[in-house]
């Protein structure tokens, strides 16, 4: 099963806006992300409903941050996003007859709720400014050529 990866994109795409002095086209997010620009717009779209981005046509156009990189968290665009499945894993059949299936999926189910509310706990803890910041401290080391 593919996973989803809209969240680690859109991270991604925000922080290079982030760095961004005005906006980025669909075009160039699409080169940073490896990604199809229609893929991008239609990613950016989510976002921009749930008041994180906006965008401006035209030649000098494209997508901006209308939000404080402090003020978005993981779980905030998690939601944006649609809360894509946190689990590729899951039940064999969702309504089984058999009373070992039913109790098999009865433990599962309730495993993979107690992780994604954990997962959900912490995404609400980590805002894009954590990234930004973890960035910032990466980047001289980059540029000495370290790892």
């Amino acid at each position: 099963m593919k996973r989803d990866s809209r969240l680690s994109s859109v991270l991604h795409a925000l922080l290079h806006m982030a760095e961004r002095d005005g906006p980025m086209t669909s075009g160039e997010l699409a080169r940073c992300l490896h990604a199809n620009p229609v893929v991008v717009r239609r990613t950016m779209a989510f976002l921009r409903k749930a008041g994180m981005v906006g965008s401006t046509p035209g030649h000098a156009g494209g997508w901006i941050l209308t939000a404080d990189l402090g003020a978005i968290s993981l779980r905030q665009l998690h939601e944006a996003l649609g809360e894509p499945a946190i689990f590729a894993i899951g039940n064999r059949n969702e309504t089984p007859v058999c009373l070992v299936e039913q109790s098999v999926n009865a433990v599962l189910d309730t495993a993979f709720a107690e992780a994604e509310a954990l997962l959900m706990q912490r995404f609400e803890h980590i805002s894009l400014a954590d990234l930004a910041a973890d960035f910032a401290r990466r980047l001289p080391h980059a540029a000495a050529g370290e790892d």
